[in-house]
């Protein structure tokens, strides 16, 4: 829907059969005008999800719409929270080169990756990264042209959706605390050793040394 008119000028033949006549056309001028108009691609990738037989549901109004159109009630979002992260690299890798061949390899930035994790000492996300990481890499050898990669997020922060209920940060935010202390995730050591050149900074051995690192800093 968004990279047809910016990569090739028009929206995809699929599009045009859903919406049909309901669906803007673009004028010569205008399909000019945005083909090729952006500087690059951003992802924000956190999980894969299995899609199976959606069967199309009216919209409220009783007229065609975007969630019609889309073939679901669209509940995604109130269910989004519900998703169990489930560690699949391959998951970026698709997409990576789903836009290297279907788009002519554009420039890619990950705007976003990581998993939701509430503890300090967030091992599971620590494999999370190693993997997601190891996974861009990967595409970047098989000729993805990604230009950068990052976190989500550098420290504890308010959700659009749900506030600050939930812990997205490598730091933690103690928001209790009228100063807002903020305290390192162990998975802030991960991604400073990797930052650092420390490319080999996952196994058995590393994230123990990682976990002895962090609780010497909290008990210090």
């Amino acid at each position: 829907m968004m990279l047809g008119p910016l990569i090739f000028g028009d929206y995809p033949d699929e599009m045009k059969r859903t919406v049909g006549s309901r669906l803007p056309v673009f004028s010569l001028e205008e399909s000019e005008q945005v083909k090729g108009s952006s500087d690059f691609i951003g992802i924000i990738h956190y999980l894969a999800a299995s899609v199976t037989r959606i069967n199309f549901k009216p919209s409220l109004s009783g007229h065609p719409d975007f969630y019609s159109d889309m073939g679901a009630s669209m509940t995604y979002l109130g269910n989004f929270w519900a998703f169990e992260y489930v560690v699949a690299p391959w998951a970026m890798e698709v997409v990576l080169e789903y836009l290297k061949q279907s788009y002519g390899n554009p420039p890619v930035y990950i705007l976003e990756n990581a998993r939701l994790q509430l503890q300090q000492e967030d091992t599971p996300r620590i494999d999370y990264l190693y993997v997601y990481i190891g996974a861009v890499l990967k595409s970047i050898r098989n000729g993805s042209d990604t230009r950068g990669y990052f976190v989500w997020s550098f420290m504890d922060l308010y959700e659009l959706l749900r506030g600050y209920e939930f812990s997205f940060g490598l730091y933690t935010v103690n928001f209790s605390d009228p100063y807002r202390k903020r305290s390192p995730k162990l998975s802030a050591y991960l991604y400073t050793s990797f930052l650092k050149g420390n490319t080999i900074f996952l196994g058995s051995q590393a994230t123990m040394q990682l976990q002895s690192n962090f609780f010497s800093s909290i008990s210090s």
